[in-house]
């Protein structure tokens, strides 16, 4: 499952950034403003001549790729798009995908749509030179940093680049988060009784044999986050990941902790009738098979993270590519995200702005506290993980 796929912090420091949390108060609920959805009626400008003297495969943003009427149409000319791992039902990119196409006349072909990040990198490398090679990427952060360090990026900013906070981009352009979420508690009121609301609460004998998480924190990317965030719970922090993995071994003792890989199927079933995930996950994937599925983001840790984006300098499709990053970070490619229930990373811009879409805005489950995120570094991150790795058999042993 693409579940599998980590997200985490890719700075050289801890950064820290406002990750917006709950209602705006802008007054509009429209979903267009400046940076809406760049189209071809954007400009009547003949483009032929500098479409022809661009070279799509290294111009780094729209003015250096002719202008966006340019960079359209070369886009269509291509006529493709080669995505990978995106699955329809994940942060509604069934919806982004239709209408990208609708909107340029664009194919998308999408590879391996439950694959990984790992997958998406042997992709690049593997298929190098090929007309079905991915143009774009949508990986974890350590796979982002990955990627840059094997050369595989091609550098872009999209017209909204200011609006993308510093701490969650590269400078360079090489890669830059899109979208994130909390990791939350799920529960299924049909079969709990009593709402969990913190990670304390689950050790509540009450809820003997129906906690789970999506699977081994040693190699599912949200299952470790959920360690991280309990750690945070119970006196840990970003530098010390330990006290996540003593708390499960805690709620193991007790009785509470199922090690199973929860799923909506085990959360609909009452095996696992709570799940610990990200909270975009829950409800989009477990709420569609538990209508009355409830979400909490714990009162005593909020720990997020964001997925990136980047264009292979190998794209076939060049400027289809860049197209679609606008498209993404455009008005309405970030509140289609935001209609996944996942927080799009220039949120914040469209609560200023007042182009948020409110409904969608709405529905997110509140975070407590003042909504402040900070990162884990990335040396932070893979002591973490080493720490996970050599503990995580204790937890059932």
């Amino acid at each position: 499952m693409r579940a599998t796929r980590a997200i985490v912090a890719v700075g050289a420091t801890v950064a820290t950034i406002v990750l917006a949390a709950g209602c705006s108060s802008s007054s509009s609920s429209s979903s267009s403003s400046s940076t809406t959805t760049p189209t071809s009626s954007s400009s009547a400008t003949a483009t032929s001549s500098a479409a022809a003297s661009v070279n799509y495969a290294t111009c780094d943003s729209a003015a250096a790729c002719g202008g966006m009427t340019a960079l359209i149409a070369a886009a269509k000319k291509e006529g493709q798009l080669n995505v990978i791992t995106l699955p329809s039902n994940w942060a509604n990119y069934g919806t982004i995908m239709a209408d990208f196409t609708k909107t340029y006349g664009i194919h998308i072909t999408d590879a391996n749509p439950e694959g990984s990040s790992q997958d998406e990198l042997n992709a690049i490398a593997q298929l190098k030179g090929q007309s079905r090679a991915p143009d774009v990427v949508d990986v974890g952060g350590s796979f982002a940093v990955t990627g840059e360090t094997d050369g595989d990026w091609a550098p872009y900013e999209v017209a909204t680049w200011n609006d993308i906070p510093a701490a969650a981009k590269q400078p360079d352009g090489d890669y830059y988060a899109d979208y994130g979420g909390y990791v939350a508690i799920g529960y299924n009121p049909a079969k709990v009784k009593v709402a969990p609301t913190s990670f304390k609460s689950l050790l509540n004998p009450i809820y003997k044999n129906q906690v789970a998480i999506d699977g081994n924190p040693t190699q599912t990317g949200s299952a470790f986050a959920a360690v991280y965030a309990a750690a945070l719970a119970n006196g840990g922090s970003l530098s010390n990941i330990a006290p996540g993995v003593s708390y499960f071994k805690q709620l193991h003792s007790v009785g509470n902790f199922v090690p199973v890989e929860g799923t909506p199927a085990t959360v609909e079933s009452g095996q696992t009738p709570i799940l610990i995930w990200w909270d975009y996950l829950l409800a989009s994937e477990v709420k569609t098979v538990v209508p009355g599925l409830k979400i909490v983001i714990p009162t005593d840790a909020q720990y997020a993270g964001y997925y990136y984006q980047a264009i292979s300098k190998y794209a076939p499709d060049p400027a289809a590519a860049r197209l679609w990053e606008e498209f993404l970070y455009s008005t309405e490619g970030q509140n289609l995200w935001l209609q996944g229930a996942a927080r799009p990373i220039e949120m914040s811009a469209l609560i200023a702005a007042g182009t948020i879409n409110k409904t969608f805005e709405a529905a997110l489950p509140s975070v407590p506290g003042s909504g402040t995120l900070v990162l884990p570094t990335e040396a932070q991150e893979t002591t973490a993980e080493n720490i996970v790795a050599q503990q995580w058999p204790s937890v059932t042993s």
